[in-house]
């Protein structure tokens, strides 16, 4: 099986203008680009609901997915060029037999900056049997994705009874000394929203940093209801009449907006990317498990690395592929506009 085609998809790379390889990646409005988020696999554990369908689901084909040596490949030449985070993303990417190589691999990459770190966001099944493997490998941070602490609801979201053992895998995260260690909820209006204090409190008990997504139109089957979304602020006001939030400084590229709960040290994010995006300062692109690079989420464009990859292309050429798809990015993912387009592909086959 094929991944569902998108509305548009770039094979020869246009012209990236004078850029040279080893050079910044900076788009037209003069974003630098540091983070690629590199997707392993579109297959996953869990069956969330605000992700894909519970059945029925278009897999890619196993020859399709990159190999290690492709990714590695990629990561190095935009290393070269200044990315100094990979986040390694799914589907599930501790469903990848390979993981933990794929994590050694990587960290031994440097940009012209230092050694790469290397970040991962995982449901956590699986977690607690390869985490020490994956410290030892060189992984640097940990995001791990829990919507609710009740397991019936767990079971209803996520068509699968496996809460007990995202839970073992955040307290083994908080042993290991990974840090920060973030829990990532969606906010759904009527499913978890009345848990948003309860997810916080478990977050500092583990010494974690809770941080809520607005629910994005992102789900395979195209069924996302701004209505049911729960806004940043209705979030901020459920979370400020149980703490003192103050705004943390110093947000930079990072997706999230922190506030310290109290006076602290502990403190909750929240990504907004309906109601307040951030665009402007966005400084990621993606890398989809099957070798097609993304330059926003939320993109009905991608740029075809594969003809390259495997057809005897040079380093340079790589290079000003991943030039003309950070030449490509707009200003914005514009949800609010008109004419806004939800991309073909569901979350689990973009990568997070």
């Amino acid at each position: 099986m094929t991944a569902i085609p998108l509305q548009l998809r770039r094979t020869p790379p246009p012209d990236a203008g004078q850029q040279r390889q080893g050079d910044p990646l900076v788009d037209v409005f003069g974003r630098v680009h540091r983070d690629l988020r590199i997707s392993l696999t579109d297959r996953c554990s869990l069956r969330c609901t605000y992700c894909m369908p519970e059945q029925g689901n278009e897999w890619l084909a196993r020859n399709s997915i990159l190999t290690t040596d492709e990714i590695e490949r990629v990561a190095r030449i935009a290393a070269a060029d200044g990315i100094s985070t990979f986040r390694l993303t799914g589907g599930e990417p501790l469903l990848r037999r390979d993981i933990v190589d794929v994590v050694a691999r990587l960290a031994r990459i440097e940009s012209p900056e230092g050694p790469v770190a290397i970040a991962m966001t995982t449901n956590g099944i699986r977690l607690p049997e390869l985490l020490p493997d994956l410290v030892a490998a060189g992984l640097s941070r940990l995001n791990i994705s829990i919507d609710t602490l009740r397991r019936d609801r767990f079971a209803e979201l996520t068509r699968r009874d496996r809460l007990d053992e995202v839970r073992e895998a955040i307290t083994a995260a908080a042993a290991s000394g990974l840090r920060p260690l973030k829990l990532n909820a969606v906010a759904m209006r009527g499913v978890n929203d009345d848990e948003l204090v309860d997810l916080v409190e478990f977050a500092v008990a583990h010494d974690a940093q809770m941080r809520f997504i607005e629910q994005m139109p992102l789900d395979a089957g195209h069924t996302w209801d701004r209505s049911q979304m729960v806004t940043r602020e209705e979030i901020l006001e459920a979370l400020g009449r149980r703490w003192k939030l103050t705004p943390v400084p110093g947000r930079g590229g990072a997706p999230a907006e922190r506030w310290a709960l109290g006076a602290g040290p502990h403190t909750v994010g929240v990504i907004a990317s309906v109601t307040a995006p951030f665009c402007g300062d966005c400084d990621r692109m993606r890398l989809t498990a099957d070798g097609q690079l993304r330059n926003c989420l939320f993109s009905t464009t991608e740029y075809d690395l594969v003809p390259l990859l495997r057809g005897g292309a040079s380093d340079a050429q790589v290079d000003a592929m991943l030039r003309s798809c950070i030449a490509g990015k707009l200003a914005g993912h514009a949800i609010d506009d008109p004419s806004f387009l939800q991309p073909s592909r569901g979350m689990n086959a973009i990568g997070g």
